[in-house]
């Protein structure tokens, strides 16, 4: 007796759409990465923020002065360690310093801080020292979300965080201003310097 062969089951075709969509999703992520400066440094960002809890830890029961002076050397300091980390990062992860994003986030990141110090030194000519932490902040802050458009999205948020911070510091009493900055420069930098080390490679 002759056995008759079944016809194969064909699945559900899947809707052309769909296809569309994947593709659509993995070209937009792709330029997402190729136009974003990812060699933000997480790890560098911890140990800024563990250099900021010092000085202030340092600058407890000092003069304003007194507590200028270390956290103008803190500053210098936290620049150090950024520059050298970011050089790592992205040397270990084979990403280029003069590619486009890395040139668009410097451009972005570097006015802020220019306008900070500029600002800094008329302020202390002036003896206005209880406005300096605020300023410092929020011009900081100003810096990592201009520079952090061209970077991972949590930089914007980041800054954002320094602007809320460094405009309640300027209305905030002068003894509050050294636990600001260590709240912000410290506390901020050790959060978010985690966050980006877990979920963007280091």
């Amino acid at each position: 007796m002759a056995t008759t062969r079944r016809a194969p089951i064909l699945s559900d075709p899947v809707p052309i759409h769909r296809h569309a969509a994947d593709n659509l999703r993995f070209i937009r992520d792709t330029m997402e990465r190729a136009a974003s400066f990812t060699a933000v440094p997480g790890w560098g960002g911890v140990v800024i923020g563990v250099t900021a809890l010092i000085a202030g830890v340092l600058s407890f029961r000092h003069t304003l002065a007194r507590q200028f002076s270390i956290w103008l050397a803190e500053s210098i300091l936290a620049l150090a360690i950024g520059f050298i980390t970011v050089q790592m990062k992205s040397k270990r992860l084979s990403l280029s310093l003069r590619s486009r994003p890395a040139r668009r986030a410097l451009l972005s990141f570097m006015p802020p801080l220019i306008a900070g110090a500029i600002l800094t030194a008329v302020l202390r000519e002036q003896q206005l020292l209880p406005s300096i932490p605020g300023l410092w902040m929020l011009l900081y802050g100003a810096a990592v979300v201009t520079g952090g458009a061209f970077s991972v999205r949590i930089v914007p948020v980041m800054g954002l965080c320094f602007m809320s911070l460094g405009a309640a510091s300027l209305v905030a009493p002068p003894a509050w201003q050294n636990g600001l900055l260590m709240l912000g420069f410290g506390g901020l930098h050790i959060v978010f310097g985690l966050v980006i080390a877990r979920r963007h490679g280091g």
